[in-house]
């Protein structure tokens, strides 16, 4: 067993909690949709929830791209709890526990977002400061020399930086319709920057 299969154990086993958190939330509000007492679920809150999912398989895949830089101490398995814990907590308040208390999701979402976003964007900046601690101290193994990781590339960089100013911009905003138009821009700039990164 390798250093970064025993990280990445404890980091999909929290992921994998994270992601069921979300999945069994929209479980849940379907059930209610369909209930005899049905309740409005609207936009946000279900698009907050795919927004999450997009980032956490993001995530998923940025440590797999770090796979060679990581190892096995006490202080990476710290640092993956802290940043996978963040983003099982963010998970586990996109919806309501109770969901037939709240027959409007989008009071819930007002109620919570910010907590979100902010575990978002706390999980986000982290993971930047992890990969360049990473390349700090142990250069990732690409072709040219003294280049940064693969993930650092233009399209990486460009998407990642958009996705903390829309996440900052999130935590500012009141305006329901701007939330959805911002959450549904990262959903989309999630997913492009996925698919056209391997190309890049």
């Amino acid at each position: 067993m390798t250093g970064f299969d025993l990280v990445f154990a404890v980091y999909g086993l929290l992921l994998g909690l994270a992601v069921a958190e979300v999945l069994g939330g929209f479980a849940r509000a379907l059930k209610l949709k369909r209930g005899a007492k049905p309740v409005k679920i609207g936009w946000l809150t279900p698009l907050l929830g795919t927004l999450v999912i997009f980032d956490l398989t993001s995530f998923w895949l940025l440590a797999f791209d770090a796979r060679e830089q990581i190892g096995a101490d006490y202080l990476t398995l710290l640092g993956v709890l802290i940043m996978v814990g963040i983003y099982y907590l963010a998970a586990s308040v996109i919806f309501p526990d109770e969901p037939a208390e709240w027959p409007d999701f989008d009071q819930w979402y007002d109620k919570q977002n910010r907590l979100v976003i902010a575990g978002l964007l706390a999980a986000n900046v982290l993971s930047w400061i992890g990969l360049g601690v990473l390349d700090a101290m142990a250069p990732a193994a690409v072709e040219a020399p003294d280049t940064w990781h693969p993930v650092f590339t233009p399209v990486y960089l460009l998407s990642g930086l958009g996705i903390l100013v829309l996440l900052a911009a999130l935590l500012k905003v009141k305006s329901r319709r701007w939330n959805v138009a911002l959450l549904a821009t990262l959903i989309a700039l999630f997913f492009i920057s996925g698919v056209v990164e391997p190309f890049a």
